[in-house]
């Protein structure tokens, strides 16, 4: 019962101190510099994209006649885990693990783009890479889109007037719905970083209008049905969207980043090598379990994610889990500025 009678947070956990990362790398690279052996791109991204946007297109076609309760299942079960592959693709691309030139990096992100239906790998570049660089920050200078916004906050846990049975069912249509917060969240939070100075960001459109007038052409528009309703599913209520969860709420104590071990790494490029991977982003999803198993002390002992369906569960039934429970810090460059 300890998840029911538990407080439910009204604020973030404000930090002090400078997010782990960049740390932690100087002290393992210290410790182990053999690792910057492991840094670089890994080949057979590429093709591994390649196999699953023409499952996605095969199985798009498969389903045109297949009756709604099938066509969910087939969306849910192969659509959804695809598309969700394909969003962690997009992900290693944006940090140039696909190939050693950056261009090429953004063409095969166009790739994997295509059966999600809307171009956005452009678009998530820009607001990952600021992630990465400023994890946790909310001032004037910086912004890390990856926090939940305060209108967020209020609607699922700030307003709530039923207790724990108004908060919990609001978190279940949160996740439901969450792919949608995830998609807008950054460009209304940080609008002037929205790259339309960018060519590559009117080639991403360019590229998926016309795979999806394609499709449209060939298959008929109920194949965009598909395309679009993977998408929702990636991002809703599945397995492996528990990691947009898992990677940096705190779940446990003060800690802000964790990392999951676990199958379903299999199916997403190692992205639950969190800890890993925040410590070295140039380091590809096939290398980032040599980085624990050369330097276990600095990774063993760290709190781990032991199941990402688990941690949708307590994210939706545990009183003390909300869109509160993230670390928020303020760049010392903003308090120095705000102090003259």
């Amino acid at each position: 019962m300890g998840w029911v009678t538990s407080t439910r947070p009204t604020d973030f956990i404000h930090s002090a101190d400078e997010e782990p990362h960049a740390s932690r790398k100087m002290a393992i690279l210290k410790a182990h510099p053999e690792i910057t052996k492991l840094m670089g791109p890994e080949w057979r991204t590429k093709y591994i994209v390649a196999a699953t946007v023409a499952l996605q297109v095969f199985v798009a076609w498969m389903t045109l006649e297949w009756r709604w309760p099938a066509f969910l299942a087939a969306a849910y079960v192969v659509g959804g885990t695809a598309n969700h592959s394909l969003f962690l693709a997009v992900h290693e691309l944006t940090h140039n693990c696909g190939d050693r030139r950056q261009w090429v990096n953004k063409l095969i992100g166009f790739m994997a783009n295509l059966p999600i239906g809307i171009a956005y790998s452009s678009t998530f570049r820009v607001y990952h890479l600021e992630h990465h660089k400023f994890q946790g920050h909310d001032d004037e200078l910086h912004t890390d889109a990856d926090l939940p916004s305060l209108l967020e906050c209020h609607l699922i846990s700030g307003s709530v007037v039923g207790g724990y049975v108004d908060h919990t069912l609001r978190k279940v249509i949160f996740m439901f719905f969450q792919i949608f917060a995830y998609a807008f969240r950054p460009m209304f939070i940080k609008p002037e970083m929205m790259p339309y100075n960018d060519p590559y960001f009117y080639m991403n459109w360019m590229v998926v209008i016309l795979f999806d007038g394609l499709m449209i052409y060939c298959f008929g528009p109920k194949v965009m049905l598909y395309f679009l309703v993977s998408t929702f599913f990636a991002g809703s209520i599945h397995p492996t969207a528990g990691h947009f969860l898992a990677e940096h709420y705190v779940f446990e104590g003060k800690t802000e980043t964790y990392s999951y071990y676990g199958p379903l790494n299999m199916l997403t490029y190692n992205v639950g090598y969190h800890n890993e991977h925040h410590d070295f982003p140039n380091i590809a999803w096939s290398n980032l379990p040599k980085v624990r198993e050369i330097a276990p002390e600095f990774y063993n002992d760290l709190p781990q994610c032991k199941s990402w369906p688990g941690a949708i569960l307590q994210y939706i039934f545990d009183n003390s889990i909300s869109p509160y429970s993230r670390v928020k810090r303020q760049g010392k460059t903003a308090e120095k500025s705000k102090a003259t």
